[in-house]
């Protein structure tokens, strides 16, 4: 099962590599609610794993990322979740509190899919925005990625 999220993870930093790299061409579409989503996709992925590590994250959920931090802050998450696979045990249960003050109780596998499901649904939504914004999506699908 590590090995699944490991592939996972790899699909997903490489996606969001890409979309970064869309973003870095174009940067005058990186406003409103193409920053806000892409900021979210990576802040939320920071937070969840920090969650799972059991300190507290450096960024918010909705704190909005400089163009030029994105890389860099993927590639952290992309690290920090490859190490998380190698350190704790799926059926291990994390007991965090989320951002409305909420303690809740998920096991370490759940979460992990949670960040892969979260960050593919937005994406899936900055493809429409970008289209809005006359520039050409990049296809995210899972499979042209094992292409």
């Amino acid at each position: 099962m590590k090995t699944f999220f490991k592939d996972k993870f790899e699909y997903t930093h490489h996606c969001n590599q890409q979309l970064i790299k869309l973003l870095l061409k174009n940067p005058t579409v990186y406003q409103n609610k193409i920053s806000a989503l892409t900021s979210h996709i990576l802040n939320a992925h920071h937070i969840w794993n920090h969650r799972i590590f059991g300190v507290a994250p450096a960024l918010s959920v909705w704190q909005n990322l400089e163009i030029n931090h994105l890389k860099k802050i993927d590639a952290e998450n992309a690290t920090h979740s490859l190490q998380l696979l190698k350190q704790k045990e799926l059926s291990n249960t994390i007991n965090y509190t989320n951002s409305k003050g909420q303690e809740y109780t998920n096991t370490v596998s759940n979460l992990l899919f949670h960040i892969i499901n979260h960050s593919t649904y937005h994406r899936g939504q900055l493809m429409s925005f970008l289209k809005l914004e006359n520039v050409e999506p990049i296809v995210t699908d899972y499979i042209f990625y094992k292409r």
